[in-house]
């Protein structure tokens, strides 16, 4: 069962993006994380917070896919936001980003963003990788909401 995909199916009508969901645990004793953003790109509130758990909730009460307990917690993007999307890369473009591509780790500047690529100042170097190759998030955060 993808809960990642039934979470985006139930929350980005409501205006939200789900950036990340995370289940860690074993057996009875499941965590649920699920990191949301507002698609609007205004700042997420508790009562965001509220809605997006009580709507997904009920859907994972409905949808049972854990044997036993499980804790769901949903947060705002805060400092460990993930950069998955072009979109997100260029939201964020001037900021330094945790990156991890093809087995090594980095941390480098957003400087130049494509559909398919994103390019990083890395100690005054540019690397570009493709899009579909990065996981990475935020390293810094914006002065400003973005």
């Amino acid at each position: 069962m993808d809960l990642q995909r039934a979470a985006e199916q139930l929350l980005e009508p409501l205006g939200y993006e789900v950036l990340e969901l995370v289940v860690s645990g074993r057996g009875g004793k499941r965590n649920v994380l699920l990191r949301i953003d507002r698609r609007d790109r205004g700042v997420v509130t508790m009562e965001d917070v509220e809605r997006a758990t009580q709507v997904f909730s009920l859907e994972l009460d409905r949808l049972d896919p854990f044997e036993g307990a499980y804790r769901l917690e949903v947060e705002s993007p805060g400092p460990e936001r993930p950069l998955r999307t072009a979109e997100h890369f260029r939201r964020f473009s001037g900021l330094l980003a945790k990156v991890r591509a093809h087995g090594e780790t980095f941390t480098g500047r957003v400087v130049e963003v494509s559909d398919a690529q994103v390019t990083f100042d890395v100690h005054g170097q540019p690397r570009t990788l493709a899009l579909e190759d990065i996981q990475a998030r935020l390293a810094e955060w914006p002065d400003t909401p973005r």
